[in-house]
């Protein structure tokens, strides 16, 4: 490929050498040069791509992509651009031959809810006939293939090349989650999104190595909405307004809000034994009674974001309406079916936010007792520890207290953190170091009318201790438990 060819849609200067030179491939990694290559250079929160040039050139390299000024004599192409990562994005696009353009891609931003409706929407489509990949936090699905996901949204060369493998084998369609790192980052560059959804804003991800501020991290959300032909938007979320401001693609919006085109009503909490979950009634730009077993107001704006995208690809609400009865997301609200005296749950609140959210949803559904069962990870900011502790306390009728990821820490050392938040709050609490001792203790303790909740680890099949990742799924350790291993 000729290199002017791949830096269409970008601004740059041609500093040195013949831009329409062939190309052999594209790299973002020294390591990986190759003679012919061209190299773009990627300033990380870790590394320079800039101090790598003289191996970059010794191995090669035809041509070298840069934002900083750089000193270099020898005879190699160079080109200067303002955003090498934007200038990554649109060559990679280019590179694989542009299989955006090939598929109808969904993206999904939001503070919650983009994993759920992520699934959701490809459990609708795929049973419609329409062969959908996804691209998310637990994994990347590409037809039967599942690929362990390594950032929510990949950086935009394996993006674009993972795309490409999803055009070679016959999906038509992509849903993704697009975090704001990934919009921040320029991920998402050099394609146009046929559908991106919002699902909601709260405070997150702000910090040193991420949004400096919470306007920051609103700013780069919105992005999305300059990025696709049509957006769906939870006009319900006290940033709906902010989010569009700037947008230039066609809007639609879903809520419970009678100013939505499309509007959930008459909502109802459905508990049957070993069962949790929620109906509700569609009404606006579509009319259908909907149920899922996912319990809790949230799984209705996720279900409802799902179906106000399935509308534009013509699904019969019949096929709607089976597809969300059975949908399941791993890690996110899971019910594990163990027993009908009591419901145990596993899900991926990891923190304070998350926690609350899926405690106070658990409480509505009236249960005789409340347990939660969570850790916190080692080597982080022991004020998450304080806050998920006083919130288990607060909500929990009982917290049982246990290891998580504790990486370099002592796990006991954790376990005091989290204590101290604990004793701020009315519930009672035991700790329990080992996880798997734990779960059992809360099957084994569990009374009539129970929900359990097993907090943390989600769709995570690891433990991290002292660096290594040792195997550890929460379905197996309930399934050695029940057979008495």
């Amino acid at each position: 490929m000729y290199l002017d060819h791949m830096l269409e849609g970008l601004d740059y200067i041609c500093l040195k050498g013949e831009i329409h030179s062939n190309i052999t491939e594209l790299v973002y990694d020294s390591r990986k040069v190759v003679p012919g290559s061209v190299f773009v250079c990627i300033s990380g929160a870790v590394s320079d791509g800039h101090s790598y040039i003289p191996q970059v050139v010794e191995k090669g390299a035809a041509a070298i992509i840069i934002e900083k000024d750089v000193e270099l004599a020898d005879d190699i192409i160079l080109i200067k651009t303002d955003n090498t990562r934007k200038a990554l994005a649109y060559m990679s696009a280019a590179y694989f031959g542009h299989p955006a353009r090939k598929l109808k891609t969904i993206g999904i931003t939001g503070t919650k809810g983009k994993t759920t409706a992520a699934y959701m929407i490809r459990s609708i489509l795929e049973k419609n006939g329409r062969k959908t990949g996804l691209i998310g936090t637990i994994e990347t699905i590409i037809g039967e293939r599942s690929i362990p996901a390594n950032n929510t949204t990949p950086e935009s060369y394996v993006l674009q090349q993972t795309f490409a493998t999803m055009v070679e084998e016959g999906c038509d369609s992509v849903v993704m989650e697009v975090s704001s790192q990934g919009l921040m980052l320029n991920r998402v560059d050099g394609f146009m999104f046929d559908y991106g959804i919002f699902t909601n804003l709260e405070p997150d991800h702000i910090g040193e190595h991420e949004h400096k501020d919470f306007d920051d991290y609103l700013s780069n959300k919105r992005k999305l909405f300059s990025q696709c032909r049509v957006g769906l938007i939870n006009i319900d979320d006290s940033h709906a307004e902010e989010i569009m401001e700037g947008h230039t693609c066609e809007i639609e919006t879903y809520g419970f809000s009678e100013k939505a085109d499309l509007i959930a009503s008459d909502v109802q909490l459905v508990r049957r034994p070993g069962f949790l979950g929620v109906s509700y009634k569609v009404k606006g730009l579509m009319n259908l009674d909907v149920e899922i077993d996912i319990p809790g107001k949230f799984s209705v704006y996720n279900s409802l974001c799902a179906i106000a995208l399935c509308r534009h690809f013509g699904v019969e609400l019949r096929d709607i309406k089976k597809s969300l009865e059975e949908v399941k997301v791993r890690g996110r609200v899971e019910i594990i079916p163990i027993s009908d005296k009591f419901t145990l749950m596993i899900d991926y609140a990891h923190n304070a936010m998350s926690l609350e959210s899926l405690l106070t949803t658990m409480k509505e559904y009236d249960p005789k007792r409340l347990v939660c069962m969570f850790g916190c990870g080692g080597n982080r900011a022991k004020g998450r520890r304080y806050e998920m502790g006083e919130i288990s306390s607060k909500l929990a009728d009982l917290t049982v207290i246990t290891s998580d990821n504790p990486r370099f820490e002592d796990p006991q050392d954790i376990i005091d953190d989290i204590i101290i938040g604990v004793k701020k709050g009315p519930g009672k609490y035991v700790e329990i170091i080992n996880r798997k001792d734990a779960i059992k203790y809360c099957i084994d303790n569990a009374m009539e009318g129970d929900v359990i909740v097993l907090a943390g680890k989600g769709h995570e099949d690891y433990q991290e201790i002292k660096g290594v990742k040792h195997h550890m799924d929460e379905r197996e350790l309930i399934q050695d438990i029940l057979e008495g291993k």
